[in-house]
């Protein structure tokens, strides 16, 4: 292949679930014995368009690996493309949020554009699919390729992960671009219900809020000591507690070190200093930009805590070309910052180069963190807000998209009703800071939460109940 590009998947065992579970083992363990039946002589195939970097690349290295130990025959490809083609689909994916992105057009121009970088996929893709495979494309890069794969004889379904509550004017032109490509599709996936596009077929559409893998590097267990050990090694926290090596476990079960340093705008962060935590990639609708103002303006003036604004190290990240934009955007915002507070603001680029790694760097990030935080202006779901209240963390973040469906206001964390909403924001950050007893509280339904509705095993059986009924 010259433009696919196969992951390797190393299978997992799903019996490892049964001790997370509980009584919803038995429900997961016939399902496991029923997608063997049902999928076997086919090939379920999973397209995007990264495999690194960002919530639905993760989410696929885990399901898939799961499927595949489940003794399903799963494959996953990731198309490639040429500048041009990614700058229309950042595009698109900002305006189905809703944001203007770039300002640029999604006309013929555009199209052309589209249609000439996915080409070559889909010729290479056509000459894998066999007929009666199923075909599971993720996001606007990969929409044109549905018309080809269905006329090769695969069932084809359709995955979203982004969306709008209430749609408008950017997002309906949005829709009208990907519309063309996606008429042959057997299915259409959204995370959440508000997310369905107008005029869809309603007996093709699915809803599936995503998940976390809760035995990853980015989500197993941790102890204290393992947490400052590896944030050390990585230069994000100044070195504390010496003896323990800055180990994590490998999804195949080995276990490795944290060694590659990140690279740290303001330098570490003292070993015992309280931490105020985002997570996302360098992307405007994450608001990297007001994490940072709401902090210096309303929490750091009340408080002794620090500012810890982390996201993927920018060049390792293919598909998203407005990334070290952002970045450079959020560097120079903090050197306008009074140097007294400036030094309580630290921005940690991650390294990517070993993915397992960089999960288990956030892993332990997540885990020192006293408050984290997920200030969204727009949000398909919010993974790393799933992420933090596995590990029983305070979470404050937006109402809006899929975060709302995983925190319930007041009881698992807090919910910001207007993301831009500063002085909100820091005072939800320092009621937890003020609060280590209402906020261990949070932290533990939060955790709680996580584990009865957004715990892979789930996700992976309403896939299967999806694709059976298509193939019945």
């Amino acid at each position: 292949m010259t433009h696919l590009h196969e992951v390797d998947l190393a299978p997992l065992a799903p019996e490892r679930f049964e001790g997370v579970l509980g009584p919803d083992w038995e429900e997961f363990k016939a399902a496991i014995a029923s997608g063997r039946q049902l999928f076997r002589g086919r090939t379920i195939w999973n397209v995007n368009s990264t495999a690194k970097g960002g919530g639905v690349a993760e989410m696929l290295r885990s399901l898939l690996a799961y499927a595949e130990g489940g003794g399903v025959d799963t494959r996953w490809v990731v198309i490639s493309g040429n500048p041009e083609f990614f700058r229309v689909t950042k595009r698109i994916h900002n305006n189905l949020h809703g944001a203007e992105g770039d300002g640029g057009d999604l006309g013929a121009a555009e199209r052309a554009v589209y249609e000439q970088a996915l080409e070559p996929n889909a010729t290479e893709m056509v000459e894998l699919v066999e007929e009666g495979d199923v075909v599971l494309l993720h996001d606007p890069q990969t929409a044109g390729l549905s018309t080809p794969l269905k006329e090769a004889g695969a069932v084809v379904l359709w995955r979203c992960h982004v969306g709008l509550d209430t749609p408008n004017d950017k997002a309906r032109a949005a829709w009208s671009f990907l519309k063309p490509f996606l008429e042959t599709s057997d299915s259409f996936i959204f995370s959440r219900e508000a997310f369905v596009w107008d005029d869809l077929p309603d007996e093709k559409i699915q809803i599936v809020p995503p998940s976390i893998d809760a035995f990853s590097p980015k989500n197993q267990d941790m102890a204290p000591a393992q947490v400052t050990a590896i944030l050390a090694a990585a230069g994000v926290v100044r070195d504390g507690v010496g003896g323990e090596a800055p180990t994590f476990v490998r999804v195949d079960g080995s276990e490795d070190r944290v060694d590659t340093p990140a690279d740290v705008v303001g330098g570490p962060v003292p070993a015992d200093a309280r931490l105020v935590v985002q997570v996302s990639r360098w992307d405007r609708l994450k608001d990297p930009l007001g994490v940072m103002a709401g902090f210096v303006e309303h929490v750091a003036p009340a408080s002794d805590a620090r500012l810890v604004l982390a996201g993927p190290a920018v060049e390792e990240v293919a598909d998203d070309p407005e990334g070290a934009e952002v970045l450079q955007e959020v560097i120079d915002a903090r050197e306008r910052v009074s140097e007294e507070v400036r030094e309580r603001v630290h921005l940690a680029c991650l390294p990517m180069e070993d993915g397992e790694e960089n999960a288990a760097l956030v892993n332990a990030l997540q885990r020192r963190a006293d408050v984290i935080v997920q200030k969204s202006l727009a949000e398909g779901f919010g993974l790393t807000v799933a992420e933090g209240m596995w590990k029983a963390r305070p979470v404050v973040a937006s109402r809006i998209g899929g975060i709302q469906d995983q925190i319930e206001d007041g009881k698992s964390g807090l919910l910001l009703d207007d993301a831009r909403d500063l002085k909100a924001y820091g005072a939800a950050v320092l009621r937890l800071l003020e609060d280590p007893e209402t906020a261990e509280s949070m932290g533990r339904a939060a955790r709680e939460r996580v584990r009865t509705d957004f715990l892979g095993a789930r996700h992976l059986m309403q896939y299967l109940d999806i694709i059976e009924k298509l193939l019945r």
